[in-house]
């Protein structure tokens, strides 16, 4: 194991320790290391969004970040968000929204929306767009996205889940 450094982290409210080498990126950690496969790798540049993961309950893009940069810390992905086997309340919008085709980008857009609605849980059309200027959807046209958004922010109140405060990311 020369080269390796172990790293313990907490994913979706899961300890786990694996050596890792020092140039495994977190999305391949995830994907490969975890099967977390919900993180997809698009552009592998950090600029489509896709990988977008959650450390720290930030939005991050794990393309961009060592796996061992994430020792000691909590990192949350798009499983995490469902609970029991039920969809979260922003999953959920999107479904009742039909705010997703293909599916690859999601994962990304919902997990960079965890933060910001928590952040801006009054926010308006040009807020959440700007929110999503980071995620490139090639299918949707985004509009049905702003639409599952915006009809949370109406009507459902609380994004349920587990809290910033709390395991597994979810808003709020």
């Amino acid at each position: 194991m020369t080269g390796q450094h172990t790293i313990g982290v907490t994913v979706n409210g899961t300890r786990h320790e694996r050596p890792v080498e020092p140039r495994l990126l977190l999305s391949d950690f995830l994907r490969h290391d975890l099967g977390l496969t919900g993180t997809h790798v698009g552009c592998e540049h950090g600029v489509c969004g896709a990988c977008t993961v959650l450390l720290d309950g930030e939005a991050v893009r794990s393309c961009l970040v060592f796996a061992v940069q994430s020792d000691g810390h909590s990192v949350d992905t798009v499983e995490g968000l469902a609970t029991d086997g039920a969809l979260n309340p922003l999953q959920k919008a999107f479904h009742e929204a039909h705010a997703l085709q293909c599916g690859f980008c999601t994962a990304g857009i919902l997990m960079t929306l965890v933060p910001f609605l928590r952040e801006h849980p009054d926010a308006g059309e040009r807020e959440i767009r700007a929110a999503l200027s980071g995620n490139l959807c090639r299918c949707t046209g985004y509009a049905n996205i702003v639409t599952a958004v915006q009809r949370l922010l109406q009507g459902a109140g609380e994004l349920g889940g587990h809290g910033a405060d709390a395991p597994r990311g979810a808003a709020r």
